[in-house]
Parts: C-alpha cells; sequence; structure tokens
C-alpha cells in the first residue's frame, strides 16, 4: 500500500537539502496531488529548484506546466526552452514534446 503522504514527507526532507531528484519527486507529487493538495504554482516551483540542477526529468516536467499553462502563465517560448534543455541530455519525452510544440503533431 502506498502512502503518498509519507513520500511527500520524506521527499521534502531531501529536498529542502538541496537534492535534485527529491525536488522533481515532491514536484511530481503536487502535480499530480498525490499526499498533498494538487498545486500546479507548487510543483513548478520544486521543478525549477531541480531543473536549475539541471535534472533533465524535472526540466522536460517543468516544460510541460509552461506548454499547458498549469501553475505558470502559458508561455510557449518558455516550453520549448526547457523541453530543449531536457532533450538535450537525451530525454526522449522532451524530445517527443519538443517535436510536437514545434509543430511535428498535437501537443500533449
Amino acid at each position: 500500500m502506498r502512502d503518498y503522504a509519507e513520500a511527500a514527507r520524506w521527499y521534502r526532507k531531501a529536498a529542502d537539502q538541496g537534492d535534485a531528484t527529491a525536488q522533481n519527486n515532491l514536484g511530481v507529487l503536487y502535480d499530480q496531488g498525490r499526499g498533498v493538495a494538487q498545486d500546479y504554482a507548487e510543483a513548478a516551483r520544486w521543478y525549477r529548484k531541480a531543473a536549475d540542477q539541471g535534472y533533465a526529468g524535472a526540466q522536460n516536467n517543468l516544460g510541460a506546466l509552461y506548454n499547458d499553462g498549469q501553475g505558470v502563465a502559458q508561455d510557449y517560448a518558455e516550453a520549448a526552452r526547457w523541453f530543449r534543455k531536457a532533450a538535450d541530455q537525451g530525454n526522449a519525452t522532451a524530445q517527443n514534446n519538443l517535436a510536437r510544440l514545434t509543430g511535428a503533431g498535437p501537443r500533449r
């Protein structure tokens, strides 16, 4: 049985110490509303902390929030910037999202 609230508590402890993986994972919990109230702005805040450390998954996740205008103002240029940072690191999901954003297909 998964206890997302307990997971959020432990992720926050590690995230507060600067762990990029924990910051991203805490962002995911806020993004999905698991163990915490869904809060896209809070998700964006945690994704940005990890993304600024070069964490490709968080860069992709932050790009998705900009793409959809969730927790941040919708901004396709900013979405593309974050997708590109992750794509350049080999993140396949970001590569796909960047292709869709730049005209190769429907968005998410």
